[in-house]
């Protein structure tokens, strides 16, 4: 049985990881390079590497910041924001990283993850999907349906889930199920789904998105957004079926260590490795 992955999340805005809620009101908290050394110590699987304004600000993501980073960690690393084409694939992946994600230019140019793919293997490409809940009554349920949006029943309440680009500024009026299954087939070999609404919240993980895409998909899915208690991380697992759990703010403002987290887990049934 493949074991589940904790992975810590780090957000950077202006050289500092930051972290918010809902995508909004920031607030710094630490160095990238120092978290990133502190986490590889503690026992993380991966880490995700995400400057959250550069698609927005349409700038380059911070090479150097990335090197340092790469310099500290010996274990996987995945790093996302204002990469728009192969070069820029290249680019990070010479400065230290091990998996590239994409997701304002993926939906912007489709071909981008064929391409690079093609080129450094499915396993580099990592898809980031940040979804947000719609909900719709009465007759909008039935043109949802023919529109072919995926719906669940939440609370008595229909939604369906669209994915939002720029740093979760602009809508697409995409379905976030269906775009899973189309990087799939483009060849991405992962999806990093963030729920929108969830972000930050520390309320739990959007269990009805994650497992949704999880059994909708061949490819592993990385649960994003709302990680607040150890039992959030194990119903990523157990009930939405995610192979990986990503999280900040309980690791950061060092509620939890990602060694209790993995400790928890085991004791719960979750293969980790320990």
């Amino acid at each position: 049985m493949l074991t589940k992955r904790i992975i810590p999340c780090l957000d950077i805005k202006d050289g500092r990881v930051v972290k918010g809620t809902n995508f909004v009101e920031l607030r710094d908290a630490g160095d990238p390079v120092e978290l990133s050394k502190m986490y590889n110590e503690q026992g993380a699987d991966e880490l995700v590497f995400l400057d959250i304004t550069a698609s927005y600000e349409k700038r380059d993501i911070l090479i150097d910041l990335v090197k340092r980073t790469a310099d500290q960690v010996f274990i996987p690393l995945t790093v996302g924001g204002g990469i728009k084409t192969v070069e820029d694939f290249r680019k990070i992946l010479r400065a230290g990283a091990d998996k590239i994600s994409v997701n304002t230019a993926s939906i912007e140019n489709p071909n981008l993850i064929s391409e690079a793919s093609e080129i450094f293997g499915s396993q580099c490409v990592v898809v980031a999907i940040d979804a947000k809940r719609r909900y719709v009554e009465g007759e909008e349920v039935d043109f949802a349906k023919e529109d072919g949006k995926n719906l669940v029943k939440v609370n008595n309440r229909y939604c369906w889930f669209e994915v939002y680009i720029y740093g979760g500024r602009k809508g697409t009026g995409i379905d976030a199920i269906e775009w899973g299954k189309r990087v799939c087939e483009l060849g991405a070999g992962e999806i990093l789904l963030t729920s929108m609404d969830a972000d930050g919240t520390k309320e739990g993980y959007d269990l009805e998105l994650t497992r949704l895409m999880s059994e909708s998909v061949k490819i592993p899915i990385i649960a994003s957004g709302g990680c607040g208690t150890l039992k959030h991380i194990y119903d990523a697992f157990a009930y939405g079926k995610s192979d990986a759990a990503l999280m900040a703010s309980i690791l950061h403002y060092r509620e939890y260590t990602i060694q209790e987290i993995k400790e928890y887990l085991h004791n719960k049934g979750i293969p980790v490795r320990l």
